[in-house]
């Protein structure tokens, strides 16, 4: 591990001097880009954060105040594991790449870059988060979680530009110029140009898109190229946390919801300043929505192609299953034909977007259910949040061509608009939320429509001065 580099790596990097130039001149750029995109108005704060000096569990990270632009991103790749093989898929058994087969060049590449992409659009999209926060402990979590995008970002471009020439030096400056929910040039999954722009959306983007994030790593981390495999698996460490951020902070929501339902006369949260569960329904009714899109269709034979070459496997591909090939199989796939719902038999390796999915939804319950005894604990009962269909409020895929209400019935056109406020923020509901957003900079203080913690970061106190800001 070298710490003390221009650019912190583990990867040997001053022994590839123009590999090293190539960075170097790529590093300005993306430091201009950060002054410009990244966190408005906290860059010369002094920030407590981890920052990642090895890839081990015992001893991989360090904390400290930090200006942000001064953070040591860093290319840091999990050690080779010996002769490794791949796993699955056409190839299974062969060893794994240590260079990019030709014929998958251009596979590996769109994949790459699509996952590089989404690293700098939350960071844009998040930019102005820092002038609402809640408290300086979640302050420090928005921080984080922002500069933990920007290394993987850097992870990526360290990719393209070993591995793909001058394409991948061109991609890499491209990662640069596109800009979350730009018309000309915006990122390019639609879910990395949506308005994030208070912080019941942060919770629920951390929750539910970040989510999607640790499926399509998990997966990668299976790769047949293995560098993006060991880049992936500890790029996996540092995102959990921002799942944790997301979970947690959307469950803190929920707590003083409940607690304010309880507390007001007519059980209208609203009056006593915290945000409705009808509303946190309405969210999660959001953002799970669109999370589930970035999975992509149903039915994929992109998907197919990559298992089959070895590009990209299932979650915990070894250790899940014993039947690598996938060629066996079919996938049961619920289906409209003649106005309702069926299933349709597909072979799994055309579903394995939807084998990815089933993952994932499954997590998101997880966490919906330890919601609900959240609100249970509180003593508020009647009332439980859930998630809706992954056919509700879909563009992509097979179910776009239908309306679907939350339990994943099919409605009509008609129906679907006239409920549509029932079931999906309306412009009052995220009026009312955006009213709550006022800063809360004082250690140990929290807004009145967010529950503290239970605990505050690496042992250290909830009232810690987790940022040492400026007078503002």
């Amino acid at each position: 591990m070298s710490l003390s580099d221009s650019i912190p790596n583990n990867v040997d990097l001053g022994s590839d001097r123009k590999l090293l130039r190539a960075l170097e001149k790529w590093q300005p750029n993306f430091l201009s880009w950060w002054r410009d995109m990244g966190p408005e108005g906290f860059q010369e704060d002094q920030i407590w954060l981890r920052t990642a000096i090895s890839v081990h569990a015992d001893g991989w990270a360090h904390y400290d105040y930090v200006r942000m632009p001064e953070y040591r991103w860093g290319i840091f790749l999990e050690p080779q594991q010996g002769d490794r093989r791949i796993g699955f898929g056409d190839e299974a058994d062969v060893k794994a790449w240590d260079e990019v087969p030709g014929e998958y060049r251009g596979m590996l590449r769109r994949i790459i870059v699509t996952q590089a992409d989404t690293e700098p659009a939350s960071v844009e999209q998040q930019r102005l988060l820092g002038k609402t926060a809640p408290s300086l402990y979640d302050l420090r979590n928005l921080f984080q979680v922002n500069v933990e995008e920007g290394r993987h970002l850097w992870a990526m471009v360290h990719l393209l530009h070993q591995y793909f020439g001058r394409d991948g030096r061109e991609e890499a400056e491209a990662l640069l110029e596109r800009r979350s929910g730009d018309v000309d040039k915006p990122r390019i999954l639609t879910t990395f140009n949506e308005r994030t722009d208070e912080w019941l959306s942060f919770f629920m983007f951390t929750m539910f898109t970040d989510r999607d994030g640790k499926y399509q790593l998990s997966a990668l981390s299976e790769s047949g190229f293995d560098p993006l495999a060991r880049c992936t698996r500890f790029m996996l460490t540092e995102e959990a946390f921002h799942l944790s951020v997301g979970e947690n902070g959307v469950g803190r929501v929920v707590q003083r919801a409940a607690e304010a339902t309880l507390a007001d006369p007519n059980g209208d949260a609203r009056a006593q300043g915290a945000i409705d569960l009808t509303t946190i329904q309405k969210y999660i009714n959001f953002w799970f929505s669109s999370a589930v899109e970035l999975f992509g269709g149903e039915v994929s034979s992109n998907a197919a192609d990559y298992f089959a070459t070895g590009i990209k496997g299932r979650h915990h591909e070894r250790k899940k299953y014993d039947d690598h090939a996938a060629l066996r199989d079919v996938y049961a796939l619920p289906v409209v034909e003649g106005g309702r719902v069926t299933t349709q038999e597909v072979p799994l390796r055309n579903a394995m977007n939807e084998v990815l999915r089933d993952e994932y939804v499954r997590d998101c319950e997880r966490a919906c259910r330890r919601w609900n005894q959240v609100i249970r604990k509180s003593g508020l009962t009647g009332v439980a949040l859930t998630l809706p269909s992954r056919r509700f409020n879909r563009s992509i895929g097979a179910y776009a061509d239908h309306c679907f209400d939350p339990a994943g019935e099919i409605v009509s056109d008609a129906v679907f608009t006239a409920r549509k406020d029932d079931w999906l923020p309306t412009p009052e509901d995220r009026a009312y939320v955006q009213s709550l957003m006022v800063p809360h900079y004082a250690p140990g203080e929290f807004a009145p429509w967010i529950a503290p913690p239970r605990k505050g970061v690496k042992g250290r106190p909830i009232d810690f001065e987790y940022a040492k800001l400026a007078a503002r």
